[in-house]
């Protein structure tokens, strides 16, 4: 518990909870905590103070577990912290999330569209743009029931745009920020949205007192879709940008979430995590080099490209051949959208097509997992002499900062200049253009090339850098803004 900040009640609004719950055939519910910035956050601010974190049922196992419980959770699984999850319809949830926020808002703010074949916005769009509203609706309906009076109200990422605007309406008496956690789309770009949705989804924002972002990059973006689909007026201030529109001011904050140091250490050093790294290292074959990656197979991880870079390098270098492994995990992503299956697929035919055409009885060039196990990533992390984080577009990349941390001997960290990391640790990273594959392969070589020495040195300036903000002081810091 941090005391100094106790005083007015917290309220976090987000699609994803602290737990999710799994029902079996008998009817028994099994709760899994989660991790992350949020639930670390949150952990940090004490129960005492009355915290309360409102979420979405986001399966069968959460509905039956929000309809048994009236939505408010059982304490023994969620660690003590108040959790109203909400019961929402299926086809609502089904509209809002799928439909708006993962295949527009998504698509629009990573600046993925194929613009010949889509987005159409036809009825199917406006059918799941009103369940977009029913569904933040949902929420600050529930903020504006749970809250004190005063109470500060924490609003996460595009799934909730809504929510500020909305609750400002039922509670002027609340302080409200939302803050988003991928990039935002420049204004060019943001206006692809049909106009009147543009304009609801930044007046929604604008609804809150203040609106974070991970860079400054993103904050400015912000405040151009503001002046120009809105005609808003964007100030310059001391303490950063403010955007004024319609008689209220909303202050942008810029708050990069680093790793946790203490966590991943202590986590990447358990048995478990032993194991794995001894079973990779058979798999990887003595005295060779890595490059490794960690990704979901979301579309802007720029994943086959990686890969198309690592076959170049094979092409071009020919001394790397044997001496080489690229560890890739891919684990899959959103895999009830057809966009998201076909590009998982890709990536595992890919290294099977690399494999094939150099692979010898010795030497496997790519390993590839594409099931989900942290310990094996972490255990990925603490032998890799390269890591490759190559997005499209990302809003942080947390990957590029969670390697330098848990690194055993130091490694080389090639960064696309359009993850949000970039900015704060572009100074020791090998910089690319992520839809350069020959450019990234150059940028490999380099890396393998470095000498031990001076990548020890760049980890640990990486490392200091990546540590910067940890969840808990980024909740917090960003809770300080709030309320002052």
């Amino acid at each position: 518990m941090v005391s100094e900040h106790a005083g007015a009640q917290v309220l976090v609004a987000s699609n994803r909870g602290p737990v999710s719950y799994s029902l079996a055939g008998n009817g028994a519910l099994t709760a899994k905590r989660g991790g992350g910035g949020l639930v670390s956050g949150l952990s940090a601010i004490g129960a005492d103070d009355g915290a309360v974190w409102v979420c979405a049922a986001l399966g069968e196992g959460d509905r039956e577990a929000a309809r048994r419980t009236g939505g408010r959770l059982d304490p023994a699984d969620t660690g003590d912290q108040r959790v109203r999850m909400l019961d929402i319809p299926a086809e609502v949830f089904a509209g809002a999330y799928n439909g708006i926020a993962n295949s527009a808002l998504w698509f629009v703010h990573h600046m993925l569209y194929q613009t010949p074949l889509e987005p159409a916005f036809d009825d199917e769009f406006r059918a799941q743009w009103r369940a977009y509203e029913t569904y933040n609706a949902a929420f600050a309906d529930a903020l504006a029931e749970e809250a004190a009076p005063g109470a500060a109200v924490l609003v996460q990422d595009y799934h909730l745009t809504l929510v500020p605007g909305m609750l400002r309406e039922r509670r002027p008496d609340l302080r409200i920020s939302h803050f988003s956690h991928t990039p935002w789309a420049p204004a060019e770009y943001f206006r692809m949205l049909p106009d009147d949705v543009a304009a609801e989804v930044l007046l929604g924002i604008l609804g809150g007192d203040r609106a974070g972002f991970l860079t400054r990059r993103w904050a400015e973006a912000f405040a151009e879709c503001c002046a120009a689909v809105l005609g808003a007026e964007v100030t310059r201030a001391d303490d950063g940008l403010q955007v004024r529109h319609e008689g209220r001011t909303t202050r942008l904050g810029v708050h990069g979430l680093g790793a946790d140091a203490e966590f991943l250490r202590a986590r990447a050093h358990r048995s478990d995590v032993d194991e794995r790294l001894a079973a990779l290292r058979e798999q990887i074959g003595e005295g060779r080099k890595t490059i490794v990656r960690v990704d979901r197979t979301e579309l802007s991880k720029n994943i086959v490209r990686g890969l198309l870079a690592y076959r170049r390098l094979l092409a071009d270098r020919p001394e790397w051949r044997e001496r080489v492994v690229h560890v890739a995990f891919a684990y899959p992503s959103r895999q009830d959208l057809a966009v998201y299956r076909a590009y998982t697929s890709q990536v595992s035919e890919l290294a099977e097509a690399i494999n094939a055409e150099y692979g010898t009885e010795r030497w496997q060039p790519v390993v590839l997992h594409v099931k989900d196990d942290f310990a094996r990533s972490l255990a990925a992390y603490r032998l890799a002499d390269v890591a490759l984080v190559n997005p499209i577009r990302d809003g942080m990349n947390l990957v590029a900062k969670e390697v330098p941390v848990v690194s055993d001997e130091g490694c080389a960290l090639v960064l696309s200049r359009e993850a949000g990391a970039y900015e704060e640790l572009r100074e020791d990273a090998i910089t690319v253009n992520p839809y350069d594959v020959k450019g990234t392969a150059r940028a490999l070589h380099e890396a393998l090339c470095m000498e031990s020495d001076q990548r020890a040195e760049r980890t640990k300036r990486l490392a200091a850098a990546a540590t910067a903000l940890p969840p808990a002081q980024w909740f917090l810091e960003q809770l300080r803004a709030l309320r002052g």
